[in-house]
């Protein structure tokens, strides 16, 4: 048996008490295999700087509800543990549309829960309730028959006088208390314009992390929660999660440094399967591309952040340009797709130079872009055909000044159809997007990349 953090609505701590329970597990000295409900990349940074393991994305938007129950399937039995961060409040999801076949909470946390068949453990923001908790845990456990909700984490409680009016309110019920958190101020992770600062950028994480595990160790009760957390494998018809290696060693510069981390590690996992040979290099730091390489990709991150110091290595900016132009096969997601524009725009208005692959600029602004997207290819390129459906999910605050003359896609939103605009650059050697993809249902993706690299036999010398 496994379970899911969920919480009854966004900002009640959710990812305070998976970590919670992630670093006081890891005390123990067991393997713990960590999930996350949705397109999340910096959470899962966190997950795995606690476990040592790759936190794996559970989307069905952005895969299929079967790819969601083999990844689980696939992952979950190899670890001692199991655990599963939820998204936004639990019954949160995309709404009813044609294609969520009536489900009102596709893509939920409620949703993923019942795919897996596995009980969920709430969690509830108690800063602003007294007895009111029990009518908020009673509509949670009465509204979906097909869920188990095994119990509750009370969180943000002020005093013992607060955590008995709780208990006395919750009593009626019979659910259990798994772990009650007090208002820690002196425990927070940091955050910024698109969530959470990610791992590589806080000094301090070790010393949260301890302090976080020290509070699992004193107010969870572990005798319930042991074993709701044991691994078990799911039994169900899927095929396991396998790739066929039908390529020789094909040499891909990753970009991966505190600018560029925004990346699925089943994507990355792909690409090795495939034959890839993943060169993980720094943006921000080197003084070159790696040697031999045959492609290029650069995930999204916050290349905005880190754009003086981007823009300083004019030597590095020059190399990725040259390799683009000599024919470098070249994907481009987001913050990526910024780096190869001529410059960023920074929240101050500051301009920095970048790539210059692509005649535009990057403007940050106050405006939040973020949604699931369904994407119409518009001509053949080199990892899509004409007129085919993608689905991805956009997060970020810029925009590009000038849009593209031959744009990638035609955007829509998942949810109701509506007409976002054109998207995406389309030039014969680079795919730049703003639009991030996951690709355990669509490995026809870095298959076609890979093919492509292949038939770059030309690497550039510096």
């Amino acid at each position: 048996m496994s379970i899911i953090i969920a919480g009854e609505r966004s900002g009640v701590g959710k990812t305070t008490v998976t970590l919670t329970l992630l670093a006081s597990l890891r005390r123990r000295g067991v393997t713990v295999q960590s999930f996350k409900v949705g397109p999340d990349y910096i959470d899962p940074m966190f997950h795995q700087y606690v476990t040592g393991l790759p936190c794996r994305n559970l989307d069905t938007v952005l895969t299929s509800e079967s790819y969601v129950q083999q990844c689980f399937n696939h992952y979950s039995p190899q670890s001692e543990y199991t655990l599963v961060e939820g998204v936004m409040g639990l019954f949160d999801g995309i709404g009813q549309l044609a294609n969520t076949n009536g489900k009102t909470d596709f893509a939920s946390t409620a949703h993923v829960a019942r795919l897996l068949d596995i009980p969920i453990i709430l969690v509830i923001d108690c800063s602003r309730l007294s007895g009111s908790v029990a009518a908020i845990a009673h509509g949670y456990c009465s509204l979906d028959s097909r869920i188990k909700i095994a119990g509750l984490v009370l969180n943000r409680v002020g005093s013992e006088r607060h955590l008995s009016l709780l208990k006395a309110s919750l009593a009626p019920l019979q659910l259990p208390i798994l772990g009650v958190l007090r208002r820690q101020d002196n425990i927070t992770i940091p955050d910024r314009h698109l969530g959470l600062i990610p791992t590589a950028e806080l000094a301090e994480l070790d010393q949260i992390i301890n302090s976080l595990a020290n509070l699992g160790d004193v107010y969870f009760d572990w005798d319930k929660l042991l074993p709701l957390l044991k691994s078990a494998p799911l039994t169900i018809k899927n095929s396991p999660l396998k790739t066929k290696n039908a390529n020789p060693s094909i040499k891909i510069a990753v970009a991966r440094d505190q600018a560029f981390n925004f990346y699925y590690q089943d994507n990355l996992d792909l690409l090795e399967e495939l034959g890839a040979e993943l060169v993980f290099w720094s943006p921000l730091n080197d003084s070159q591309l790696p040697k031999d390489i045959q492609g290029m990709y650069f995930g999204g991150g916050f290349p905005e952040v880190f754009a003086p110091q981007l823009a300083a290595n004019i030597s590095l900016i020059q190399e990725v340009k040259n390799s683009i132009l000599a024919g470098t096969p070249t994907i481009a997601e987001c913050g990526g797709l910024m780096y190869l524009c001529e410059q960023i725009i920074d929240f101050d208005g500051n301009s920095w130079p970048m790539v210059g692959i692509l005649p535009t600029s990057a403007q940050m602004d106050k405006r939040l872009t973020l949604g699931y997207r369904r994407a119409v290819v518009l001509e053949n390129n080199f990892l899509f055909d004409v007129n085919k459906n993608i689905f991805g999910h956009e997060f970020h605050r810029s925009h590009l000044i000038t849009n593209s003359q031959k744009p990638l896609f035609n955007t829509y939103r998942y949810d109701c159809d509506e007409n976002t605009g054109f998207e995406g650059w389309s030039l014969p050697n680079v795919h730049a997007s703003y639009i991030h993809q996951h690709w355990g249902e669509s490995q026809e993706i870095p298959q076609r990349f890979l093919q492509e690299c292949l038939k770059n036999q030309k690497i550039y010398i510096s």
